[in-house]
């Protein structure tokens, strides 16, 4: 026995493509399958967005900072070596590498600006973090002890007026009383490199220098400011930099710690933020969408009240007749749903490529790397934000055709042919 399609689909779909009164009825449902297209697709390229930007970000960032650190409690760590062997020993870390991070004032003539000094061993330093593949010119070998060279953000350069082989003088905000005054310590180093994160906050307030160039400068001796972690999964970083700490405390003298989570903490949660803000706000769309399909299907009912009428008088009963306009409200959301998620998922891979095509025609910038930390508008689908909003769209789609189709069920035979 062959499978039969009941008739309440049949005579449903057929009412979506009534050419009754030039086409009218049809014209008004493809309209609400295009504004439920685009509402579904610019929630998903929004949301899209968002992920990249959060994506881009974290990755930028850490490429140019660590996992986590560990710092003393007086703000340096006596016997470093130890302490990094036995965090390199600890199950899930990578590397342990030391720094020495201040302040500084670096000065080109009559350019002055303030920066993070941070004084690495090259070496190690490429274990921890990817700042080497960001140097736009020389290479973090460049820094060797007793060399007094250092590597700029390539912002940093820019307003300094320096490039290799240029010079800046480093003032440490410590210093020496003398006759004359208080008077800063001071050295002069050679410009070796310079590196692009394309994060503003770095490329504009980083320094590099070599670790015994920064010990001596701020007279720490043998001692460091503390340890970088590199993970092997960063998400880890909350609970096993307090792992490592704890086996690092073997005197009770306590270390500060802290991981790129709670560095930026701030900021991420303000992006969850703006991405649920952005979801009910864009979801008007999608209702807006909804209305105009209830419109939609009262006007069909209007029409079709002397075809509903037959259909009851001879034997249709209220349920079919609901059905039948359940069926025209499902086939629009069903449609208007899929081709939205597919146009936005084919504009969220495209949306980079779009945007530098609308800068380059009409000479602007959507994106100042000063602001937002970037100047690209990056996109990442996540499946899962699809699905949401396809689901959310498919629910408000039957909640929009409930009304017209109850009201198309309550028609009376009698008072629908009655003036025909």
């Amino acid at each position: 026995m062959g499978f039969e399609i009941p008739y309440e689909w049949t005579i449903g779909t057929r009412y979506l493509r009534s050419r009754h009164r030039s086409g009218f009825v049809s014209f008004v449902a493809s309209m609400s399958v295009l504004g439920l297209a685009l509402g579904v697709a610019v929630l998903v390229v929004v949301l899209s967005v968002l992920n990249g930007y959060e994506s881009e970000l974290r990755t930028r960032m850490l490429a140019v900072t660590s996992h986590a650190t560990i710092t003393g409690v007086d703000g340096a760590i006596p016997n470093w070596q130890s302490a990094a062997q036995l965090a390199r020993r600890t199950a899930g870390v990578n590397a342990a590498v030391p720094f020495i991070e201040a302040r500084g004032l670096l000065a080109n003539g009559q350019r002055i600006a303030g920066a993070a000094v941070r004084g690495i061993l090259p070496e190690e330093e490429v274990k921890a973090v990817g700042l080497g593949d960001a140097l736009k010119s020389g290479k973090l070998t460049d820094l060797t002890p007793g060399g007094w060279r250092i590597i700029l953000g390539s912002a940093l350069a820019t307003e300094l007026g320096v490039e290799v082989g240029g010079k800046v003088v480093l003032m440490a905000p410590e210093g020496d009383a003398t006759p004359a005054g208080f008077q800063p310590r001071s050295k002069r180093f050679t410009v070796a490199g310079i590196f692009e994160s394309r994060m503003y906050e770095y490329d504009r307030g980083l320094a590099l220098v070599h670790m015994s160039d920064a010990a001596k400068l701020y007279r720490l001796g043998g001692d460091v400011t503390g340890l970088r972690l590199a993970l092997v999964d960063p998400f880890q970083a909350p609970e096993l930099v307090r792992v490592v700490a704890r086996a690092m405390d073997e005197d009770g003298r306590g270390f500060f710690v802290n991981d790129w989570t709670r560095d930026h903490a701030v900021l991420f949660r303000s992006i969850e933020l703006t991405k649920s803000m952005m979801f009910f706000i864009l979801l008007i769309i999608v209702v807006v969408a909804a209305i105009n399909l209830v419109a939609t299907l009262v006007m069909i009912v209007k029409e079709k009240q002397t075809d509903i009428a037959i259909l009851r008088t001879i034997g249709a009963a209220p349920a079919n007749v609901l059905r039948m306009f359940l069926v025209q409200g499902a086939l629009i959301g069903l449609v208007g749903t899929v081709a939205g998620a597919a146009l936005g998922w084919l504009l969220a891979l495209n949306v980079e490529g779009i945007v530098h095509a609308i800068e380059r025609a009409f000479g602007v910038q959507f994106l100042d790397a000063s602001v937002y930390a970037m100047s690209d508008l990056p996109s990442e689908v996540h499946w899962s934000d699809v699905l949401e909003v396809s689901a959310v769209a498919l629910l408000l789609s039957a909640f929009a055709t409930i009304y017209p189709a109850w009201r198309a069920s309550r028609t009376l035979p009698a008072e629908a042919i009655r003036h025909e």
